[in-house]
């Protein structure tokens, strides 16, 4: 039979129910699949720009547009999709992306010209956007407490999975396809795990905890014996909603202290720069004078996902906030030495290793840690409008350092790296004094203690 811990978490044993581990298990990879089409759908677009620059006649400003228009729409998505996923549910407002996700690949395929294909990646970036505070919402409150950082960390290793999935596809299809059409296809093909994914939603129940705080217990016990979670998560749930019976409203009077978490997690995010190395790494590579773009991307796409790994071994053992600390050390010296390759303080073989090590303490911590922290810091009513205020500042620092990154490179190609270190510098001091510890916290306990302070 399904056992228990004392606060309640169910745990698989040999006495645990099959069908229920059966269930869970399916419920959180189906949401994390949200992550493989976050990562192929956002990495996608880095192998056609050569083709969509000869046939929509592009200049280099109007192809940053075009690159960036699934940018901007993931701002949008992520800003909008928390109040839907608190009415209707993570799970069918997961539903409507996959539906987004399938009519823009298909759209973008078939687009006949410039303006058609931005409204259709901007589709495109309102399913990544929303799906980057709902996915993590939905595992969130149906992981075991103990498991809960390894459990949501699952999406951040589907994104990475995504973005090498992209590499490996759009390599794949030039060997295939001959000719012009070949752009078409690369952007065509991300339909099939879009629809995958649509199908999949309704093989998976309702997050219990979503269903008690819209008062339908019943439907509730169900989707608990379903996931083979005890009932005592019910009650658990009802009293955390006792103590917050007008927590419809997401508000800095009464949430001030998650909302302010969520926001700073999000904006040293993208403070590290990890994104704007993305976008940029065969310019930046360039500039240091080393290694070929196909190399790159495989090295880098490479270490990405291998530290994500590391990092979701260690997110459950070592804590959130640990992760961060080290992290943050760890980015300071490595983009403080790519600084001095671009400055030409030091050797320029030197900044491989140094981007890989970024990246490495990147994965290892705030890639980690991001989607799994946001989601976990909430209370139940307001979990996913909460969640979206931090994908949404996370999407928003995005737009703004992708946009004024290539600025500073041609002022000077090192001081966005110094300007790094100096933010991964201060994300330190901030982490130490500001952050909590969630480690194996039950989600209900978290509101307690967030109420405290």
């Amino acid at each position: 039979m399904m056992t228990a811990t004392p606060g309640g978490e169910a745990f698989s044993g040999p006495g645990a129910p099959r069908a229920g581990r059966g269930v869970l298990a399916g419920a959180i990879g189906t949401a994390a699949l949200a992550g493989l089409l976050f990562g192929f759908d956002t990495a996608v677009i880095a192998g056609v720009t050569g083709d969509l620059t000869s046939l929509f006649e592009l200049t280099p400003e109007t192809l940053g547009v075009t690159v960036s228009a699934a940018l901007w729409g993931t701002l949008v998505g992520a800003l909008f999709a928390g109040k839907p996923g608190d009415i209707f549910g993570s799970r069918d407002s997961l539903r409507v992306l996959a539906i987004l996700y399938f009519v823009a690949g298909l759209g973008c395929a078939l687009a006949s010209n410039w303006p058609l294909f931005l409204g259709f990646r901007f589709i495109c970036g309102l399913a990544i956007g929303g799906s980057s505070v709902l996915a993590p919402v939905y595992i969130a409150e149906i992981a075991p407490p103990r498991h809960r950082g390894f459990l949501v960390g699952l999406f951040q290793l589907m994104i990475v999975t995504g973005i090498l999935v992209a590499y490996l596809s759009n390599a794949t299809i030039v060997g295939l396809v001959d000719g012009g059409g070949a752009w078409r296809w690369k952007l065509g093909v991300t339909a099939v795990p879009a629809l995958v994914f649509f199908v999949l939603l309704f093989a998976i129940p309702d997050s219990p905890r979503w269903l008690v705080a819209k008062g339908r217990r019943d439907e509730a016990g169900a989707a608990l014996a379903r996931i083979g979670l005890p009932e005592t998560e019910l009650r658990r749930t009802e009293q955390a909603l006792e103590r917050d019976p007008h927590g419809e409203r997401l508000s800095w009077r009464r949430h001030r202290r998650p909302m302010l978490l969520a926001i700073l997690v999000a904006m040293f995010n993208q403070l590290a720069g990890i994104n704007a190395v993305l976008y940029y790494l065969n310019d930046i590579f360039a500039r240091a004078g080393s290694l070929s773009p196909d190399r790159q991307a495989v090295l880098i796409g490479i270490a990405n996902l291998v530290f994500t790994l590391v990092g979701m071994a260690l997110i459950d053992r070592l804590g959130r906030k640990t992760l961060l600390l080290i992290g943050a050390a760890g980015m300071t010296l490595c983009l403080a030495a790519a600084a001095g390759v671009l400055f030409g303080w030091i050797d320029k073989e030197l900044m491989l290793p140094a981007l890989i090590g970024f990246i490495a303490f990147f994965a290892t911590s705030q890639g980690a840690v991001i989607w799994v922290y946001i989601s976990e810091i909430f209370p139940t009513p307001v979990r996913a409008r909460g969640s979206a205020l931090g994908a949404s500042t996370h999407w928003l620092m995005n737009a703004l350092i992708a946009g004024v990154f290539p600025i500073f490179v041609a002022w000077s190609p090192g001081a966005p790296f110094a300007i790094f270190a100096a933010a991964m510098v201060l994300q330190f001091i901030v982490v130490a004094t500001v952050f909590p510890e969630t480690r194996g916290i039950d989600l209900d306990e978290m509101d307690r203690r967030m109420e405290q302070r």
